[in-house]
């Protein structure tokens, strides 16, 4: 069964697509590269939206693209900062969508989404709309701490939340009053991906379906199933921002052993 559309109450249309988490031994674990001894905290808030005139809905309203309609959305935040804002076209974040989930076309019932670390790998070893990443690697739940971090270094953080049906009649995405069960339960609407873009005492602020959407810390923590630092080069070449006591050496040290093996076991 392709993945179903969904009106809002405003009456958008749109579609989710996130798979559920894969757990993976090889994948990176941010808390490595950040030496809590030698970084400062990070701000009580951070903004790194506010330069971002438009969030094109890269086809997340007519596809099951959430995975790679969230990378293609991180691009255009970086680049923006970079001086010069570069959008992914539409019919790059497709093609990524028919390669790493399958999807054709010609064949409405392939539209079935894809998996986070799936879209990641092939980010970092393809690239999307001509674009790869440097690294990835994944925050611990409910630490809030790595997710501001995540933000203030990396510009954004790319998670993967498990929507409760309560969250389609939401303008801010909040714990429902009768807690996460019924309509409230993780995942009764289904999974979707999506950037942090800000953060600051009384929540966090996402790209979502063409546009920014707040949600509160404690949303966050009932209904973020994955959640990863992404490093690009589009980030680090104009801002400077993200080697500033991170680790970069050992990161790149530790892809390597897992390239390394990677291509063994496939010999």
């Amino acid at each position: 069964m392709p993945l179903a559309i969904h009106t809002l109450p405003n009456g958008q249309k749109v579609k989710l697509g996130k798979g559920p988490p894969r757990q993976d031994p090889r994948t990176l674990q941010l808390a490595k590269y950040i030496p809590s001894t030698a970084i400062a905290p990070p701000p009580v808030k951070e903004d790194w939206a506010k330069k971002v005139s438009q969030w094109p809905m890269m086809l997340n309203d007519s596809l099951g693209d959430c995975t790679c309609a969230c990378a293609g959305h991180m691009i255009e935040q970086w680049t923006t900062y970079a001086s010069q804002t570069i959008i992914p076209p539409d019919a790059a974040v497709l093609t990524a969508y028919e390669d790493v989930g399958g999807y054709n076309p010609a064949d409405p019932s392939t539209d079935n989404g894809a998996v986070i670390l799936d879209v990641l790998n092939y980010w970092r070893k393809t690239g999307i709309g001509g674009r790869q990443i440097l690294a990835y690697a994944a925050l611990e739940p409910k630490n809030h701490m790595q997710f501001m971090d995540s933000v203030v270094l990396f510009g954004n953080c790319y998670i993967g939340v498990a929507l409760p049906v309560s969250a389609q009649n939401q303008t801010v995405w909040a714990v429902p009053q009768g807690g996460p069960t019924g309509q409230g339960a993780p995942g009764s609407w289904g999974g979707h991906a999506i950037p942090i873009v800000s953060y600051d005492t009384r929540g966090l602020t996402v790209v979502t379906w063409g546009s920014l959407k707040r949600m509160t810390w404690g949303f966050l923590d009932t209904y973020c199933d994955e959640a990863y630092a992404v490093l690009s080069q589009d980030w680090i070449e104009k801002t400077n921002l993200a080697p500033n006591n991170f680790d970069l050496s050992a990161l790149q040290t530790d892809l390597q052993q897992i390239n390394t093996a990677a291509g063994a076991a496939r010999a």
